[in-house]
């Protein structure tokens, strides 16, 4: 496993200091706006990643949720448990409560996914109209949703804000801001322990790189622009609110590192 390690002490070093995390959010809008003025000047050659089939976009996009909340959840278990040990909390108790308190994270986040999204479909049936090509001599029909619509073999017109846009830009976010704790946690690196934390690091890098690239394929091949942006600013404000605002109340998840002072460079918090 001597490459997984040397992956993740690259990977540790690039995302050291916080640089990641304060440039990440100006590539995203680099990319969305650069890629949405490409598309419309028709600069973009067809590749198989302008298809919603490509491999990427099926078994992973689709899906990115779940990719996120299954490798987060022993992620942040595993590292919370181990930085509350670190800290000389020597109560169990304490223990579990540090742990479930950071794990508070993906409910919050599975709560944002699931409200923006429903959002964006009630906005996209809100504006939208069917176009359905009935049979001969019967009525027209009047859909109410996109799903009705699409039911009939029609094609259905509204406003689409861009999912792709907003979630891939969150879960990019929430990657490399949960990752962070391990700038702040010592471990034996002989231990089992360190060789699984290093397995789920290295798999979350690889997963933010993919939810980057895909915001690429997105902003080359999809969406109007307004809808893009629109999705990418959900996305950043979601990950603003809670990260940068919220999580650093005490009523509150909190942030992967714990007492951290704000103004520190080394973990690079501040707002």
């Amino acid at each position: 496993m001597e490459w997984l390690e040397r992956t993740g002490r690259w990977l540790r070093v690039a995302l050291a200091a916080g640089r990641v995390r304060h440039r990440l959010p100006w590539l995203l809008v680099a990319i969305v706006v650069v890629g949405s003025a490409l598309k419309d000047g028709d600069l973009v050659p067809e590749t198989p990643l302008a298809s919603k089939r490509n491999p990427l976009n099926v078994y992973f996009v689709k899906v990115a949720w779940a990719w996120m909340f299954w490798l987060l959840l022993p992620f942040i278990t595993l590292t919370a448990y181990q930085f509350a040990k670190s800290k000389l909390l020597y109560s169990p108790v304490r223990h579990v409560v540090a742990v479930l308190r950071r794990l508070s994270v993906l409910l919050v986040g599975t709560a944002i996914w699931y409200n923006c999204t429903s959002l964006f479909l009630y906005i996209e049936n809100l504006t939208g109209t069917c176009s359905a090509v009935g049979k001969a001599g019967e009525p027209r029909h009047l859909y109410a949703t996109k799903h009705e619509c699409q039911r009939a073999n029609g094609s259905w017109n509204g406003f689409d804000i861009s999912g792709h846009c907003f979630l891939l830009s969150y879960c990019a976010m929430m990657i490399v801001e949960e990752v962070a704790v391990l700038e702040g946690l010592s471990m034996d690196h002989n231990s089992k322990l360190h060789v699984v934390i290093n397995g789920l690091f290295v798999s979350l890098c690889f997963l933010a790189g993919i939810w980057v690239f895909m915001l690429l394929c997105t902003a080359l091949y999809f969406h109007d622009f307004s809808q893009k942006l629109i999705g990418l600013a959900v996305g950043l404000s979601a990950w603003y609110g809670t990260y940068r605002f919220w999580y650093l109340k005490p009523v509150s998840p909190g942030l992967p590192l714990p007492n951290v002072p704000l103004s520190s460079k080394k973990y690079s918090y501040s707002r």
